[in-house]
């Protein structure tokens, strides 16, 4: 278990591949988790819950691949109090150096009458048999009382401390649906620390969403009444309004350690880098004005303040742009750096790449440095996060496009597709602009057709042949699926992403056929 010698030092719990990615459209693959988990550790984090094993066999192949290959953090699978869960978390983090299960249940009243349909009593044998059951697995147990926040104060004391009797070793007091305020989660808090026997022997540790925009301030609230785990998310992604934001948390503790006096193990300068990652894997993008990691956190354009900056960067940043990973892009690389220089760039980039996935990268590089004047870290971070993003087996390859758009003319295009027998087909459709036909093209191609619900473009780096990036998000056979892909020219990165989706259905439609069906569906994963 995680017991910070330091009294002054908090464990800083990472959720972002289970909590963060049960969010819409926040879903990856093995190959972005794995990769997503490397960059935490990198980070410094204390404890990375990988998934919920229970859940699906992609998320326990998820945790378990988690446990076997990363090396230094806590690895944590989650599991509701019954034998099924808890059997499935262990199983999935055996393999880990220092595994741990994060087992939780409903306290509040609403959720034991509508949800549980539970009595007290009830509940409270669950707790006890979830945790025990837990503990004679492995000796690291978190228990979280989900909805802690709106239980009944003497009965949420009475399930921590049967908890504590049990075996945990991590209480967890979630704010799940982010209804706390400040001074209201502190009391709770306070409340515990005064009256749970045996609380002093475990880390108390805290859980908060966003629905009220307050879940890091809760988050503080408790660490300054005596919590000394945070459970947070990179850029704060998380069910609903999200979690708990891992870098606004960690700088503001760091920012004021004045007032908390408290400390993380983090390396601050790997934010801004992993913030970039998550948002590649998820297609999820960081908002402009976000605290910390957003593309205006260090921005000055008042007169006043741009005023203020010349003279004295201390008038108007509160932080150095460079403790958070922001620092001025170099042009490093072009058409003739070699293989080694890539290797080394990618790795100061921190990314964790195969030999096989490098060689790719490296092949994608030269046909872009023909392509691009000047090379930008972005322009490397794309290429390399699309060769994470891709693992489904491509069924279909876009060979050849062409389309054709003006006033007074019907947009068009016509498409060559390779399929993966050899075979080349063509085919010509209208549409209301050239993307949309060059869709509707592929559509007409594969016999697969997308109801495309959300369609972004932006562009990777600087000037006029900067690489774009298109994002989609689209439904088949009510499921959603999102994607994104790069190119120098936008209507190729839309064609190359429309068609991953078209082979990530493809590959869909092809497991159905050979696995049976996952026994819990991911939608009805609670979040804490």
């Amino acid at each position: 278990m995680t017991t910070p010698n330091d009294p002054n030092r908090v464990i800083v719990f990472d959720t972002t591949l289970r909590d963060g990615e049960q969010s819409p459209g926040c879903s990856m693959n093995l190959n972005e988790k794995l990769e997503i988990a490397h960059g935490l550790k990198d980070l410094g984090v204390d404890v990375i819950e990988a998934g919920f094993p229970i859940a699906s066999p992609g998320d326990f192949e998820s945790v378990q691949e988690i446990a076997r290959q990363v090396d230094g953090p806590i690895i944590c699978g989650l599991a509701r109090c019954n034998t099924a869960d808890i059997d499935r978390a262990a199983d999935a983090v055996k393999h880990a150096r220092r595994p741990r299960i994060h087992v939780f249940l409903a306290t509040s009243a609403i959720h034991r009458e509508f949800k549980l349909r539970m009595s007290r009593e009830e509940i409270l044998k669950r707790a006890i048999d979830g945790v025990k059951r837990a503990r004679d697995q492995i000796a690291d147990v978190e228990f979280s009382p989900e909805d802690a926040s709106r239980t009944e104060l003497d009965f949420l004391a009475e399930v921590v401390e049967r908890a504590v009797e049990a075996g945990a070793t991590t209480l967890n007091i979630p704010d799940t649906v982010g209804y706390a305020v400040p001074t209201h989660y502190a009391d709770i808090i306070r409340h515990l620390k005064k009256t749970v026997r045996g609380i002093d022997k475990c880390v108390l540790s805290v859980h908060c969403h966003n629905d009220l925009g307050l879940a890091v301030a809760n988050s503080l609230a408790a660490l300054k009444e005596g919590a000394r785990q945070v459970e947070c998310t990179i850029n704060g992604i998380g069910e609903r309004a999200g979690n708990t934001a891992l870098e606004e948390v960690v700088m503001a503790l760091r920012t004021r350690q004045d007032y908390y006096g408290l400390t993380t193990g983090i390396n601050s300068r790997l934010l801004l880098p992993l913030s970039r990652k998550l948002s590649h894997a998820t297609g999820m993008q960081v908002q402009r004005n976000k605290a910390i990691v957003g593309q205006n956190a260090f921005a000055h354009e008042a007169g006043i303040h741009q005023d203020g900056m010349l003279k004295n960067p201390n008038t108007y940043e509160i932080m150095r742009p460079e403790d958070i990973g922001l620092s001025r892009t170099e042009l490093v690389l072009g058409k003739h750096s070699g293989r080694h220089a890539l290797r080394q760039k990618i790795s100061d980039l921190g990314y964790h790449l195969s030999d096989e996935q490098l060689n790719k990268v490296f092949e994608s590089f030269k046909v872009l440095a023909d392509r691009k004047k000047d090379i930008y870290d972005a322009d490397i971070e794309a290429l390399a996060d699309t060769q994470i993003h891709e693992s489904v087996q491509k069924v279909w390859k876009l060979q050849a496009f062409t389309c054709n758009a003006g006033t007074g003319t019907l947009p068009s295009a016509a498409v060559s597709l390779e399929r993966n027998d050899g075979k080349i087909h063509r085919d010509a459709a209208l549409g209301d602009g050239p993307i949309d036909a060059v869709f509707n093209t592929i559509d007409r191609i594969t016999g697969i057709t997308l109801k495309v619900v959300d369609y972004r473009v932006r562009a990777v780096t600087f000037g006029g042949d900067a690489q774009g990036e298109a994002f989609i998000e689209a439904e088949y056979a009510g499921k959603k699926v999102t994607t994104r892909a790069v190119s120098t020219d936008i209507v190729e990165a839309s064609a190359l992403a429309y068609l991953d989706l078209i082979n990530r259905v493809t590959a869909r439609q092809d497991r159905d056929r050979l696995k049976p069906t996952d026994n819990v569906s991911h939608d009805a994963v609670p979040s804490l």
